[in-house]
């Protein structure tokens, strides 16, 4: 019987174990998403070292294309993502070692939650900016300007994803795991496939027929939710975003 050496990930899971410094490992990226991972992907892992812990020696240069491991601290666990890019991925992070008593997994758990009042400022700005770039999108189809209408439509829908997800008090996932993360956790009130489908029309053609029955929904959406005073500080312009504009 031939017994497998182990690999680079459980090598690093069994050290870090047995390091006093050691507080957490997190794993992050596909392979911390049920299904995501694929032959080319490696074990994206924090490792969290108590505060003011030196890094031990044997943590040092172990980078590689099986395992990307970065060294943290606990404070910095704490901080990052608050507000930050690094929130999605934390937020959807697994605690894999938790000398903390839990506490490892109460932080990754707290960002995955936007708190009331920062959820709905943000949400208030995402909408403001989808509504503008659905705006210059619409008026350059309008008047010939093709590439510049897909430009807007392709930024217009970055912003619209950050505002529904906001409206959730969720933060927005990265691309690659959008539909992962809608199947897994879909958005109150939207049809996972009907919202998907309208995503991937306008990013596709620009198409101002389908970005106008899209707003028409947001719109909706974003009323319901206490932002129509957003929307209503565009004034006449709003026609040319709805559906008969």
């Amino acid at each position: 019987m031939t017994i497998r050496p182990p690999s680079a990930y459980e090598d690093l899971v069994a050290r870090a174990g047995a390091e006093p410094a050691v507080v957490g490992l997190v794993l992050k990226g596909s392979q911390a998403h049920d299904g995501m991972a694929t032959g080319h992907s490696d074990h994206d892992v924090h490792v969290v070292l108590a505060d003011d812990a030196p890094a031990p020696a044997w943590l040092l240069g172990r980078r590689t294309p099986e395992l990307d491991v970065v060294v943290v601290s606990l404070a910095w666990l704490r901080s990052a993502g608050m507000p930050g890019f690094e929130r999605y991925a934390l937020a959807r992070a697994r605690a894999v070692l938790d000398r903390l008593d839990g506490e490892i997994g109460r932080i990754l758990a707290a960002k995955a939650r936007l708190a009331a009042d920062e959820a709905f400022e943000a949400a208030g700005r995402w909408l403001d900016a989808y509504a503008n770039s659905l705006y210059r999108s619409v008026k350059n189809a309008r008047d010939g300007e093709s590439l510049a209408a897909r430009l807007d439509a392709a930024d217009s829908l970055g912003f619209l994803l950050e505002f529904l997800f906001a409206l959730d008090r969720r933060p927005r996932p990265y691309n690659k795991y959008l539909r992962w993360e809608l199947a897994h956790h879909p958005l109150p009130g939207w049809d996972t496939a009907s919202l998907l489908d309208a995503v991937d029309t306008v990013a596709a053609t620009a198409d101002v027929s389908a970005q106008r029955s899209l707003f028409a929904r947001v719109e909706t959406a974003a009323r319901r939710a206490g932002h129509g005073d957003v929307l209503d500080d565009w004034g006449e312009d709003l026609l040319l975003m709805r559906p008969g504009g």
